[in-house]
């Protein structure tokens, strides 16, 4: 064992127990392993072509239609042989109509790939009868598709807009929502031939840049990358006061922004850091409270973002660097707000860290895995420069390869690239099913202008306000984004809820962000909070309170988006010298930055203690209320409120180390 192996030894998940876990609260880890080999090696073809496919793709483009189709296709032909149809179904045989449905779901790419020349020319986007079964059928198989893989919740939602189009003419329809008769070649046409139902702009997205970075975190995966960031967080943050909680939410940060599945992320690292936050002293419901904060958080933490950044780029249009620039802020502050608490949990519950003899050090883990930061740090390059971002991300596989051969811990052989493939194509496979629904709503919103009648709901319902519609757009990302992954969630809550921000002239990625930020904290939102739920899974807590405490670490993650739409400066963007809908933003004056950053810092600190009760010693509830307006006083990036809040937060602070010198005269003197 090298210096940089962990030392700590301490009892932790088997991949088993993992699995079961994965398998509880993330419906997508539910899959088949077949008996026969000869049908795992089939399936194990099929998803290794399909990410050959996609790199064949990036610098050979198809005409987008067959493009998008052969995505859909071949990934719900893996889906239809990897998922079972229930549950309770044999995970080491196929049944014999889900060869029927695999099937089928080829059809529906043979058939475009056949037709393209005609769907596109002769018949002028006017289907025939045979089109029409196509695509009733291409519904049907999605549909069930995302059933299998992700539950109910998304598919109901794409049969709600999907039924829309059907019964919009008729009189008992309120106004706002009447709409002209639709005939089913309307509907389905749009939905099939079309690239604005399910090969809508979710999926290119999807074909484009989603399965690319998810290819990209499986060969990081294979590579050893979790066992760096394990390996640095422990040897940066492991022997400070309460050092595992601040070894996941370091751990946890850095592997959600590059892989983007939060509850994946709860199992594989919470695996190891939970059971050693429990060991020091955190109470369980803590303990996985703070693994699926601050894996929930990887997703709004530049570079990667989960893939987010490069879709937000797509959508709105603004270029990949402003958004990363625009994001880096708020993001520090959401896991400074987490750090803090556990910082203050571990003061008031006097909890050590890790003794540092036990950890690894720092400079052995970098010389051992340090090299694979490489491809991270190049792509950052490649995107600054930028070079395509699917071009990126291919570079960047690539790079990985040759980099993890430095060192034969890391290296990989013929078999690891293959299992990487076919990993990275398997990952993939929950995104393509959730966007090709979300291509259902958009294809609805799209034929029948809901998307307006959605705007002019959330305005009417806001009154003409801008703070109760930023509120009530929160509850509506956040009721789409429930159990959602990530991606989907944030395109559907672009799609129906961001529109109505723009009313209030607030510039396009303002409003992006702000739906995003919500939607993504559907998941660790009770009742529906899977990473939470995940986490107590592993720590033996309660679910519920495991969720609540997760939402109290997440605090901050509320807050801030209110208040970067208030004051975009927060956002590192200056839009008093623009016009509202700009693609390009500039930076705003240094001196700003420097206040708002300095003023955030600190009131996201007091914040911190506000919540646990607890400075250099217990605050009771006068002062934690006191210290809490103080601390949002000063997060507020106004003068006057940062004025005001300096005072209190000073006032209360100052008492408070007063009162912690007092306190311990006895001991001293004893």
């Amino acid at each position: 064992m090298t210096q940089s192996e962990n030392k700590v030894v301490i009892e932790q998940l088997d991949e088993k127990q993992q699995q079961e876990i994965l398998e509880k609260y993330d419906r997508e880890s539910v899959t088949r392993t077949p008996a026969s080999k000869s049908i795992k090696w089939f399936i194990a073809a099929i998803a290794i072509a399909y990410s050959l496919f996609h790199l064949f793709i990036t610098f050979n483009p198809l005409p987008e239609l067959i493009q998008r189709a052969a995505h859909v296709a071949i990934g719900l032909v893996l889906v239809f042989l990897l998922y079972p149809a229930r549950l309770s179904s044999s995970r080491q045989s196929i049944n014999w109509f889900d060869w029927i449905l695999a099937l089928a779901s080829f059809s529906t790419l043979i058939y475009i790939w056949i037709e393209y020349q005609d769907i596109m020319t002769t018949r002028g986007g006017i289907p025939n009868s045979l089109d029409i079964v196509f695509a009733i059928m291409a519904v049907i198989l999605v549909v069930e598709a995302a059933r299998r893989v992700m539950g109910w919740m998304l598919p109901i939602l794409g049969l709600i807009f999907l039924s829309y189009p059907f019964f919009s003419h008729y009189n008992w329809i309120p106004d706002r929502l009447l709409t002209r008769q639709y005939t089913i070649s309307d509907i389905f046409g749009q939905m099939y031939l079309k690239t604005e139902g399910l090969y809508s702009s979710a999926i290119g997205a999807s074909v484009t840049f989603i399965f690319l970075f998810i290819l990209f975190g499986a060969f990081l995966a294979k590579s050893g990358m979790g066992k760096l960031f394990n390996d640095l967080a422990m040897a940066l943050a492991g022997h400070k006061q309460g050092g595992p909680a601040k070894v996941a939410v370091i751990s946890s940060g850095f592997m959600g922004s590059i892989n983007g599945t939060a509850v994946a992320n709860v199992v594989g690292t919470g695996s190891f850091t939970i059971p050693l936050m429990k060991k020091i002293g955190y109470h369980k419901n803590f303990a996985g409270a703070v693994e699926a904060s601050a894996s929930v958080g990887g997703q709004i933490l530049p570079p990667v973002m989960g893939a987010s950044a490069f879709i937000m780029a797509e959508t709105t249009g603004v270029s990949y660097g402003t958004i990363a620039l625009a994001a880096t802020l708020p993001a520090l502050l959401y896991y400074l707000g987490v750090m803090a608490q556990v910082h203050y949990r571990a003061g008031r519950d006097n909890l050590k860290g890790v003794p540092k003899a036990d950890l690894p050090r720092v400079k052995e883990v970098l010389k051992e895995r340090g090299h694979l930061l490489i491809p991270i740090v190049a792509l950052v390059f490649f995107l600054f420069q930028s070079i395509p971002v699917s071009y990126a991300a291919v570079y960047t596989i690539l790079l990985t390869i040759v980099v993890a051969a430095f060192r034969k811990t890391t290296r990989m052989g013929i078999k690891e690239i293959l299992e990487a493939l076919e990993d990275g194509a398997k990952q993939s496979l929950s995104v393509m099913a959730a966007c090709a629904v979300v291509g259902i709503i958009i294809g609805v919103v799209s034929l029948t202008s809901f998307g307006s009648v959605m705007t002019s709901s959330i305005m009417s319902i806001g009154a003409g306000s801008l703070f109760l519609t930023l509120f009530f757009t929160m509850i509506a990302s956040m009721i789409l984004g429930m159990g959602l992954p990530s991606i989907p969630a944030y395109i559907i809550t672009a799609t129906m809820a961001a529109p109505a921000l723009a009313n209030f002239d607030i510039p396009i990625l303002v409003a992006h962000m702000f739906v995003f930020y919500f939607g993504l904290f559907a998941n660790i939102t009770p009742p529906v909070a899977l990473a939470a739920f995940a986490g107590a899974g592993i720590a033996g807590g309660d679910p519920m309170r495991t969720g609540f405490q997760a939402l109290k670490l997440s605090l901050a993650g509320f807050i801030i988006p209110f208040l970067f739409v208030y004051n975009p400066a927060m956002l590192m963007i200056d839009t008093t010298n623009v016009a509202v809908n700009a693609r390009e933003f500039a930076l705003p004056a240094w001196t700003t930055v420097i206040s708002i950053i300095i003023t955030s810092v600190v009131g996201i600190l007091a914040l911190g203690a506000a919540v646990e009760g607890y400075f250099k010693t217990e605050l009771n509830f006068f002062w934690r209320i006191f210290l809490g307006i103080g601390a949002l006083g000063m997060i507020i990036p106004e003068t006057i409120t940062d004025i005001i809040g300096i005072i209190l937060v000073v006032i209360a602070l100052s008492i408070n180390i007063l009162k912690a010198k007092k306190e311990s005269k006895p001991s001293l003197a004893s």
